[in-house]
């Protein structure tokens, strides 16, 4: 196991997308491949993040360009970031992350002074849910928008998406 974690690289993720007017913060595991060769949360084409997102805000958020949709984003007072910095994985399945280095959140009452809830997209983030919660903010698991995920269709995960962000709001 050894040899085979030193032959994966290191990844480093991307950075928040954070601002003093966030309210709702999303936590995700750690950007898939396809998210960190663009650049850009969330970027599997398949992925449901940007449609449920879109939905709960009334924003054509797919249709867009992706400048346009963090502006958009901020502007509703919802972030972005990933529970990890940095680790080891073969894929996109965060069951293959190894060696994770977790991201700094206590950082997140500096950054965004404003925020009280933290949804947490699916179980890997999950994990963080008593950390959060110790600091003050509400939080949820909410279930995973990775295409891997196929436990629930789109319309159930968006009404439990939706639930979490209008009790929010």
């Amino acid at each position: 196991m050894a040899g085979k974690a030193a032959s994966v690289a290191w990844r480093r993720g991307l950075p928040p997308l954070v601002d003093a007017g966030v309210r709702i913060l999303v936590l995700g595991s750690f950007p898939s491949p396809a998210s960190l060769r663009a650049g850009q949360y969330y970027a599997h084409p398949r992925n449901q993040f940007w449609p449920i997102l879109g939905a709960i805000l009334g924003r054509p958020l797919p249709e867009l360009p992706y400048a346009d949709r963090l502006d958009n984003l901020l502007s509703c007072g919802v972030g972005l970031w990933d529970v990890f910095a940095a680790c080891r994985r073969q894929g996109s399945l965060d069951s293959a992350i190894e060696a994770a280095r977790s991201n700094d959140l206590a950082r997140l009452a500096e950054w965004a002074p404003a925020l009280a809830a933290v949804a947490l997209n699916g179980r890997t983030a999950g994990r963080f849910e008593a950390e959060l919660s110790r600091r003050g903010y509400r939080c949820r698991v909410l279930p995973s928008t990775s295409p891997a995920y196929a436990a629930l269709r789109l319309d159930d995960k968006l009404a439990l998406w939706k639930a979490f962000f209008q009790a929010c709001c």
